[in-house]
């Protein structure tokens, strides 16, 4: 079991410091998003109640941003990309959001301008690649097993 230490999480809107009690309500959704809020609070020793404010300041603070599930994909990759030039941040950005195949999108700092995750069967990322191979170089890295970190 990792150790919950106090983190501190700066946004727009607050400052707020997460102790282990808010740690461990993360790490129990993050594992079944669907427990209502007494189950939760039997875990970490509260009212389900005093769970739901937790919860909601959560999300107020931006911390918790949606409930959603994990899908397990035949295929996943990741794939970063080195604009060839400025210009072109306005095309991989109306590219990509036409791809129900992309999961998650950055727009990063580093050595490449963007990284994806992605979902593309072969035929699919062959076709996406020729379309991103006008703007930029990429790098794909494709996923042979998922690490459990249970």
């Amino acid at each position: 079991m990792k150790a919950l230490l106090p983190v501190f999480f700066r946004n727009e809107k607050m400052n707020i410091e997460l102790d282990p009690i808010d740690l461990k309500i993360i790490e129990i959704l993050k594992q079944d998003s669907r427990l209502s809020h007494k189950e939760i609070g039997q875990s970490v020793h509260r009212t389900g109640q005093a769970v739901g404010a937790r919860i909601n300041q959560l999300i107020d603070a931006g911390i918790i941003k949606n409930y959603t599930i994990a899908m397990r994909y035949e295929h996943k990759q990741f794939i970063q990309l080195f604009l060839n030039e400025q210009q072109a941040f306005i095309e991989i950005e109306r590219l990509v959001i036409q791809y129900e195949q992309i999961d998650e999108c950055f727009k990063t700092l580093g050595n490449g301008c963007y990284m994806i995750v992605s979902h593309f069967n072969p035929p699919q990322l062959n076709a996406f690649i020729e379309k991103l191979s006008q703007w930029c170089r990429y790098s794909v890295e494709t996923v042979i097993r998922e690490i459990e970190l249970t």
